[in-house]
């Protein structure tokens, strides 16, 4: 009785925490018994609890005995199995070094033990009350999708990719996809790539390595001339009677280049891409999933994702693509309040 009288008597203070790639956002929400009273979110360029990031939120918490720290899981050991059962989890892999929790009574979230107990430590300052599940949030923001429909459902956040597939609510297959262990890989790929297209004989050909182009246009040069032909001293010369060859396409390459920043985008939707065809054929070719044949995905954009990621699902794997942005700072405090009702 004298909680719930204290507890009118002041407001609750929901403290959102999200850690992307090389900062983290805090989004603070203010609610009194009528509703929404107050809300501010802040970014600050630090992954770690810094000096002033705790000012910040200690500013807020300290207004109130009520308030509450929720923090959305960033291990990349993390996942969902589709199944609650516990002699059936491990039938879909190793979770003995994990803390799990049961979904509705239909399929199971986890996460790494060692991970989570450094995030508790990491900030044990200011305290955890909620760790919140990726999955969590992709269940809850496409609640209207999930019940009823057979489809693979995505979260993209800067670094990481949460992969699950429903049908009409039952889980058939989940994957943590982490965009950072693929980067190198990809930016080999692009290099081995670059190299096949400009490594020519230099007694027959061209030699490019002055000149500066960008990945992204290599295949474009591709399309500038059949370079094979002008294999000899002969053809050279007949080509460049007013211009040299190399400044020739050394100007050509100048008009082909494009900023830096479509180039970064680019590859980034490409190894998103690439991650996601590969993590469905898993799950076609795993016989430990009931795999059926996907149509259709629903995908959560925290990443701010270009067009061509949808492109390539839609051309490249025959996908119904649907995208919605997602603000998850709110969807963790939507579901820190639903964890008080």
């Amino acid at each position: 009785m004298l909680d719930t009288f204290l507890e009118a008597l002041y407001n609750k203070v929901f403290v959102n925490i999200l850690v992307k790639r090389s900062s983290t956002d805090v989004y603070i929400e203010i609610r009194s018994k009528k509703g929404v009273i107050d809300h501010c979110q802040e970014s600050f360029d630090t992954t770690i609890l810094s000096h002033q990031l705790l000012e910040f939120i200690n500013s807020y918490t300290k207004e109130s005995p009520y308030f509450y720290i929720s923090f959305l899981d960033i291990s990349a050991e993390q996942g969902a199995l589709p199944t609650c059962e516990k002699n059936r989890l491990g039938f879909y892999g190793d979770v003995s070094a994990s803390e799990y929790k049961c979904h509705d009574k239909k399929w199971t979230y986890y996460t790494s033990k060692t991970d989570l107990y450094i995030m508790e430590k990491r900030y044990a300052k200011i305290g955890l009350d909620f760790v919140f599940s990726p999955y969590s949030v992709l269940s809850n923001f496409f609640k209207d999708k999930i019940p009823t429909t057979l489809a693979m459902y995505v979260l993209l956040q800067d670094s990481f990719i949460s992969l699950s597939i429903f049908d009409n609510g039952a889980l058939l297959y989940a994957q943590q996809l982490d965009i950072a262990t693929t980067s190198e890989d990809t930016d080999e790929i692009l290099t081995s790539m670059e190299e096949e297209e400009i490594s020519l004989d230099i007694e027959q050909s061209i030699n490019l390595e002055d000149i500066d182009v960008d990945d992204d246009i290599m295949q474009d040069l591709d399309d500038f001339g059949d370079i094979e032909d002008l294999d000899s001293i002969e053809d050279i010369d007949e080509f460049s009677q007013d211009k040299d060859l190399a400044e020739e396409l050394a100007d050509a390459a100048e008009e082909l280049v494009v900023d830096e920043p479509h180039e970064e985008s680019f590859n980034e939707d490409y190894q998103r891409f690439s991650l996601i065809q590969t993590s469905l054929s898993h799950f076609y070719n795993n016989e430990k999933y009931d795999s059926t044949f996907v149509e259709t995905v629903y995908i959560a954009d925290a990443a701010g994702v270009s067009s061509d990621l949808k492109h390539y699902l839609e051309e490249e794997m025959f996908l119904n693509v649907y995208l919605r942005r997602i603000d998850i700072n709110m969807e963790v405090c939507e579901l820190a309040q639903r964890e008080l009702v």
